[in-house]
């Protein structure tokens, strides 16, 4: 009988196509992170039950760029760029759980299909798009990490642009943002192959870094917009109130979550 293995699909005798290694997995990112203030009410309707309403700061949202290198615990990707270079753009909310808050990725998107399977396994809604930011660089006209230095950033899926952002930075900051600032708290869902049948998978689980580290992160000002498209809905969490924007570079260790329940979320 043959065995076949790899931590995800395809899975062969060798387990060399797999589509992604098995945890850990080691990140270095350019983050650049705006934060503003929403209606709560349309961050309650992307909260299934049992997650509610953080009890501070309900309507919070932070829309997050990153510019990432990746790999698993031996490195050897970084030296396969193709295989370790990836940018995303992500929506964080916050919400509660059993009287603890949490962050929550509601809407992410992301340009490698390694990194979409990553984010089917942490329960992340990842989807392809297009996105691009500045890069610091010391020397030449890119902007250095300083005061006054600034950022412009963008994201588009299916032809349509989502957002475009210009970070302008001022000072250096104690943190990089309070939105995503928790553990995770997120769904893993797989429907049934059987019609009707419901979800086969259903976990709501806690996930967060293993280990991190970061620089000195910076905090500034965002001219923020968003746009309406047809397939997304990233525009509904509407700009009321804008709060600050940050840069951070982070280097973060994945391996494992938490399951906090499952069978329980009523999604469809």
């Amino acid at each position: 009988m043959t065995t076949v293995r790899g931590f995800f699909f395809p899975k062969t005798a060798s387990g060399a196509s797999s589509l992604i290694p098995s945890p850990p997995w080691r990140y270095s990112g350019d983050l650049l992170t705006v934060e503003y203030r929403t209606d709560p009410a349309r961050v309650r309707e992307l909260l299934p039950e049992p997650l509610e309403l953080a009890d501070e700061e309900p309507g919070a949202v932070a829309l997050i760029w990153a510019d990432w290198q990746s790999c698993s615990a031996s490195g050897e990707e970084l030296l396969d760029p193709v295989l370790s270079q990836y940018k995303e753009a992500f929506a964080v909310v916050r919400c509660k759980y059993r009287g603890q808050t949490y962050s929550r990725c509601v809407y992410i998107w992301v340009d490698k299909d390694f990194a979409i399977a990553r984010g089917l396994h942490q329960g992340y809604p990842k989807k392809l798009g297009s996105i691009h930011q500045t890069r610091p660089h010391p020397h030449g006209p890119a902007p250095r990490i300083e005061a006054g230095a600034r950022f412009g950033a963008t994201l588009a899926a299916a032809d349509r642009r989502l957002a475009h952002t210009v970070v302008t930075l001022r000072e250096p900051s104690e943190t990089n943002g309070f939105v995503n600032a928790h553990p995770m708290a997120h769904h893993r869902w797989l429907p049934s192959i059987e019609k009707g049948k419901g979800l086969a998978l259903d976990e709501l689980i806690e996930s967060g870094a293993a280990s991190f580290e970061a620089g000195q992160a910076w905090r500034g000002d965002a001219e923020l917009e968003l746009f309406e498209a047809p397939t997304e809905e990233l525009a509904r969490l509407e700009i009321r109130e804008p709060i600050a924007a940050y840069y951070r570079q982070v280097g973060v260790v994945w391996d494992g979550g938490r399951l906090l329940e499952s069978g329980t979320s009523g999604a469809e």
